[in-house]
C-alpha cells in the first residue's frame, strides 16, 4: 500500500510541472498577442493617416532614438509600403491603404490563431488540474484508509 502512495506523489509532481510548462507557453502567447495588438494598432494609425494627409501637409517622420524632423508630403500618391520579408514598394494612396487592409486581416488572422492556441492550452491544463485532484483525493483516501488499518491493529 504505501508504494502506490508514493508513486502518486511522483505523478503530482510530474502534472505540477506540466501545469507550470502550459503557463509558461501561454504567458509566451500573449506576448504574442500583445505584439501582434501593436502592429495592427500602427497599421490602423498608417491607414488612417494616408486617409487624411494631403500634398503639401506638414508631418513629422521619426528618425529614431526619438527624434523626430519635420518633413512636407511632396506627393500622397507616392506612399511606400512594406510589402514584407524586407521588401517595399511605392504605391499610390489607394494601393497602399488596399495593401495595408490586407496586411490588417492577415494580422486578425494571427491574434485569431493565437488565441486559438491559448484556449487550447487552457483547455489541457484545465484536464490536468482535474487529475491532480483526483490524485489527491485517492491519496487522502489511501492515508485515511491506513490510519484506520493501524488503529485497528492497535486494539
Amino acid at each position: 500500500m504505501m508504494g502506490g502512495g508514493g508513486g502518486g506523489q511522483q505523478q503530482l509532481q510530474e502534472l505540477s510541472q506540466q501545469l507550470q510548462e502550459i503557463q509558461q507557453q501561454v504567458e509566451m502567447l500573449e506576448g504574442e498577442i500583445d505584439d501582434l495588438e501593436t502592429e495592427s494598432d500602427e497599421i490602423d494609425e498608417a491607414i488612417e493617416a494616408i486617409e487624411t494627409l494631403e500634398s503639401g501637409s506638414t508631418v513629422q517622420v521619426p528618425l529614431g532614438g526619438d527624434a523626430y524632423l519635420r518633413a512636407e508630403v511632396q506627393d500622397i500618391d507616392e506612399v511606400i509600403v512594406g510589402l514584407g520579408g524586407g521588401y517595399s514598394a511605392e504605391q499610390e494612396q489607394g494601393d497602399a491603404i488596399e495593401t495595408l487592409e490586407a496586411k490588417q486581416e492577415t494580422v486578425g488572422e494571427e491574434i485569431e490563431s493565437v488565441e486559438a492556441q491559448i484556449e487550447e492550452l487552457e483547455n489541457e491544463s484545465t484536464q490536468i488540474e482535474e487529475k491532480a485532484q483526483q490524485l489527491q483525493q485517492q491519496q487522502m483516501q489511501q492515508q485515511m484508509a491506513q490510519m484506520q488499518e493501524q488503529e485497528g491493529d492497535d486494539e
